[in-house]
């Protein structure tokens, strides 16, 4: 078996994932006796940082991601089945799917419901374990359908700083291609192929949706939370939000001729910026904060975006002119 070998993993990152196994207990624990402020510290402390996050290095995450702890948890007693080609297609497919069903899902159920939020973590957590059984390392779960993979791969497309992969210290390819840990800058390409020359890319799934995801964050956003008896509304608007948005950049694509690497780099900027905007009202009103914290939720993104778009594009010029000479 083919194996790349990699730097030990610090033993830090063991304890990180043990205390991201322990806090996912605290929090069903807390989602099932005591809803309300659990619901509360989940979507607007916790889950807002991510997004940032995943813009200086989705590995930051992923390296302790409960999930991704069970996923890599069963080890040599693995089946160990590898992802080819073909299923790293399909695999994205489902994991955009999943994506789609369940964030707008929050607008009637997640972000009121604290049991029936804790019975889906379980759920999914005990896929991911499952997953681990059969699939070699992360092939099974976070390496292909996992529901955040789509964003991590927008917003982790070039990262702020170099992250170790603290799950796998040899590398065996359980994923033939567009693995995120095994090189977050080459996933985006080796994901799209030959497409990214052309305006094709927008015709590829990740493509696709990465084009059609700011419009999906401004829907989302815009959508109040209501009952159960909504959800045919919540995702119906969320499915226009996308389309006027895939639309928009396609538009643009084509009339400007503007390179998939550029396209989709600022993709990422706008959906986070868009994300913080909104997130930014929604933070300061769970918490009673006043408007200083929205301005403050708001410039800071705005700031980060701008050093990450400077960094980038002075990173692409260097290696550009390392080219030419």
């Amino acid at each position: 078996m083919a194996t790349i070998a990699a730097p030990v993993p610090s033993p830090l990152w063991r304890i990180a994932q043990i205390c991201g196994l322990l806090l996912t207990v605290v929090l069903l624990t807390g989602l099932l006796l005591q809803p309300d402020p659990t619901l509360r510290l989940l979507w607007y402390t916790v889950i807002p940082i991510l997004p940032a996050v995943f813009l200086a290095n989705p590995g930051l995450w992923r390296n302790v991601c409960p999930l991704a702890t069970l996923n890599t948890l069963p080890g040599r007693i693995s089946r160990g089945h590898k992802l080819p080609a073909r299923g790293v297609a399909v695999a994205t497919v489902i994991g955009i799917a999943l994506l789609l069903v369940l964030v707008p899902a929050r607008r009637f159920l997640f972000n009121t419901d604290g049991t029936v939020l804790a019975a889906v973590i379980v759920a999914v957590g005990l896929l991911a374990l499952a997953a681990g059984f059969v699939f070699d390392r992360k092939a099974g779960f976070c390496g292909s359908i996992c529901p955040v993979l789509p964003v991590e791969r927008l917003y982790g497309q070039a990262p702020l700083h170099s992250v170790q992969n603290a799950h796998c210290p040899t590398c065996t390819l359980c994923v033939s291609r567009a693995c995120l840990d095994l090189s977050a800058t080459r996933s985006v390409p080796q994901l799209l192929g030959t497409s990214r020359r052309s305006h094709a890319w927008l015709r590829q799934p990740w493509g696709a949706f990465a084009a059609a995801f700011p419009g999906f964050i401004v829907a989302y956003s815009l959508i109040p939370d209501g009952p159960l008896s909504g959800a045919l509304m919540v995702y119906g608007w969320v499915l226009v939000g996308m389309v006027v948005s895939w639309a928009i950049v396609a538009s643009l694509v084509f009339g400007f001729g503007i390179p998939s690497a550029l396209a989709l780099r600022g993709l990422a900027a706008l959906a986070l910026f868009a994300y913080y905007w909104f997130a930014a009202a929604s933070i300061a009103s769970a918490w009673a904060a006043g408007t200083g914290v929205v301005h403050g939720i708001r410039g800071a993104a705005a700031l980060l975006i701008v050093f990450w778009w400077l960094r980038t594009a002075r990173t692409e010029a260097r290696h550009a002119l390392v080219t030419l000479q």
